[in-house]
């Protein structure tokens, strides 16, 4: 599986590649952060984020992309940028027909480090353990971007296992509501005929 990872922002977007399975060594294909200056038009940097993404679909070629969920209760002005930058990700991944998962900050620490509430250094000294790398990638922007990878490919088996057994309830709940739905239907018809017959 290849991964496209994106921690998304205006200034500072982390992106990066990563190769590898459920259970097996992971591999850095390439890793880079896209910058902005933060002087410039909104629309202006979301088109350079767009293309430098762009970019790395059309040379990589992913089979996924992974994005960080948006998160922020202090600094509404960074999130919404950083919600826009998301979404121009997840636009470009669907014009490829790509597949885009986003991940929660708390989910890709606990996948990287075995703790939701690790700090940046730890999650960049993990990534660079786990994929074997002889420096640490900086900025931190770069290293969740390797993060945000590798938590895919470790936890994408459990989520198809999991959307599978969604999908198989809804259907049993559907079926089950059509079942009761005949029942009454045909309770109801019977106790017109019972009445007619009076």
């Amino acid at each position: 599986m290849r991964v496209l990872g994106v921690d998304p922002g205006l200034t500072r977007c982390g992106i990066a590649v990563v190769d590898g399975e459920a259970g097996r060594a992971v591999r850095c294909v390439e890793v880079d952060v896209i910058r902005t200056p933060p002087d410039a038009d909104l629309a202006h940097r979301l088109l350079a984020v767009a293309d430098a993404v762009e970019g790395w679909l059309d040379r990589h070629k992913p089979d996924v992309v992974a994005v960080e969920r948006v998160f922020s209760q202090y600094n509404v002005r960074t999130a919404m940028g950083t919600a826009q930058a998301g979404g121009v990700v997840a636009l470009a991944a669907a014009r490829r027909g790509l597949p885009v998962t986003f991940h929660t900050p708390s989910e890709v620490k606990a996948a990287v480090t075995g703790s939701g509430r690790a700090d940046k250094a730890q999650v960049t000294t993990m990534v660079t353990r786990l994929l074997g790398l002889a420096e640490a990638p900086r900025p931190a922007d770069a290293a969740d971007a390797l993060a945000l990878a590798i938590c895919h490919i470790w936890r994408s088996p459990m989520r198809t296992r999991l959307a599978e057994a969604e999908a198989k309830a809804a259907e049993l709940a559907r079926r089950h509501k059509a079942r009761l739905a005949s029942a009454a239907r045909g309770g109801a018809h019977g106790a017109a005929k019972g009445t007619t017959k009076r």
